[in-house]
């Protein structure tokens, strides 16, 4: 009974949110709520959500000001110098401006905002592609492999992967700091051989005009102008080097694991608005202008503190991991991260965020913990393509319509050309997973 239950409200749950019939919220609230009472657990159901809520409060308390935070510095400026000298580095040469797209990417993304991260790079690079008559395939290639491997403690398939198995995000992100650099250099050096490419391409040929033509889905229009977003009365030159110096305290403090995260973006952003913001309504205005960001994410995330509460305090987690272990051969358990590994950018292209991280993931967890492999592998074998380098391609995140859009060719074209590169990086990755014994 308890399996039969159990399968039911991972599949009802996968449908509603893959379907978009209901929110991810409603979703993760209605769905286990339904299951407990189907099982005879309604009086003990709140207490599984009031204990699944209060193991995932610190995630939840640690995404809203990690988001304030960099909602901050970006308003005040700290990277428009980096972005100014970015834009000046990359000149006219296709090998530069394609190390400079990934540079800025990289750069934007640091707020963990893959919409924010595209929203500026795109716009402030192509119409140096258009001018020089470079594929606008490749913009969208190398500002989606920059942004796709740059997850970080922060950002949203690591919160949900936390959230999800009771970890800390810094347990899980830190391993995994080397391999993250292998796909940067990875990222890298792709991004300059497409440039070296488009340099071969070009030839001899007099510079092409905004007017030219692209091979595969691409159609010319007029350069977009690049916008910072925020308003230049908000911005704080004077105070550059004091919000330069704040960020990498809070980055340092939280890699390192030296304090919680959630205390360390708590102080950091109680800083950050009385350094830059020292009315109390301008620091009202802008914890306002941040809030909506924040408050979507964290809905969702203590919904799914009550999802796994009621799933793991009935059992149904238990009992699914069981009956699914024994279809598992004995020689391939022990190896289950691996092959998640393996599998984790494809599966973006199948599995929402909130349907995998909360709905799969718990039980793919539960199934390797029988063959003695930590929760963390799990995650961390998760967070190496499952929409990291998944998301820009993926047709269940706007962000993959919002590259194609800005980049002004047709998603099928960027999906063609931009899946195997971000397949590539997503291989390269799990193999220095592999070979530094973050996976085995």
């Amino acid at each position: 009974m308890l399996v039969v239950v159990a399968s039911a409200t991972l599949v009802l749950l996968l449908a509603a949110i893959l379907s978009n019939r209901v929110s991810p919220v409603v979703a993760l609230i209605l769905i286990p709520a339904l299951a407990a009472l189907t099982l005879g657990e309604a009086s003990a159901m709140p207490g599984y959500v009031i204990k699944g809520i209060g193991q995932i409060a610190p995630i939840a308390g640690m995404f809203v000001f990690a988001i304030l935070f960099f909602g901050i510095m970006t308003d005040v400026g700290l990277l428009a110098p980096l972005v100014g000298a970015i834009l000046t580095f990359v000149g006219r040469r296709p090998e530069r401006i394609t190390l400079g797209t990934a540079a800025l990417a990289l750069l934007i993304h640091l707020d963990g905002s893959g919409a924010v991260c595209f929203l500026v790079t795109i716009p402030a690079l192509r119409p140096i592609y258009d001018e020089l008559g470079m594929d606008r395939r490749v913009l969208a290639c190398t500002a989606s492999m920059a942004a796709g491997v740059n997850f970080l403690p922060w950002t949203g398939p690591t919160v949900r992967a936390a959230a999800s198995l009771k970890l800390t995000v810094t347990e899980i992100f830190t391993p995994l700091i080397g391999v993250q650099s292998v796909g940067l250099v990875f990222v890298f050096a792709a991004s300059w051989y497409l440039g070296l490419r488009e340099r071969r391409r070009l030839g001899l040929r007099p510079l092409a005009s905004a007017a030219h033509e692209l091979d595969d889905g691409g159609t010319a229009s007029a350069p977009a102008s690049a916008d910072a977003g925020h308003g230049a009365g908000l911005v704080r030159p004077r105070l550059l080097p004091l919000n330069l110096l704040l960020t990498l305290v809070v980055v340092a403090l939280m890699v390192s694991g030296l304090a919680e995260p959630v205390v360390v973006f708590m102080l950091g952003t109680a800083l950050a608005l009385v350094i830059n913001f020292p009315d109390p309504a301008a620091q009202r205005a802008r914890i306002e202008a941040h809030a909506p960001t924040a408050m979507l994410m964290v809905s969702v995330l203590v919904a799914a503190g009550a999802f796994t509460g009621i799933l793991n305090g009935t059992g149904m987690i238990k009992a699914l991991a069981v009956a699914s272990t024994a279809l598992v051969p004995t020689g391939l358990g022990p190896h289950i991260p691996v092959l998640l590994a393996f599998l984790a950018m494809p599966l973006s292209l199948a599995f929402d965020p909130d349907s995998f991280y909360f709905g799969v993931l718990p039980v793919v967890a539960e199934v390797s913990g029988h063959f003695g492999v930590a929760p963390v592998k799990v995650a961390q074998a998760a967070l190496l393509g499952q929409m990291t380098t998944g998301f820009p391609v993926s047709p269940l995140t706007p962000a993959t319509f919002l590259v194609a859009g800005l980049s002004g060719i047709e998603l099928g074209a960027h999906q063609r050309f931009s899946i195997p590169w971000l397949f590539g990086v997503s291989l390269v990755m799990t193999a220095a997973a592999v070979l530094m014994g973050v996976l085995a």
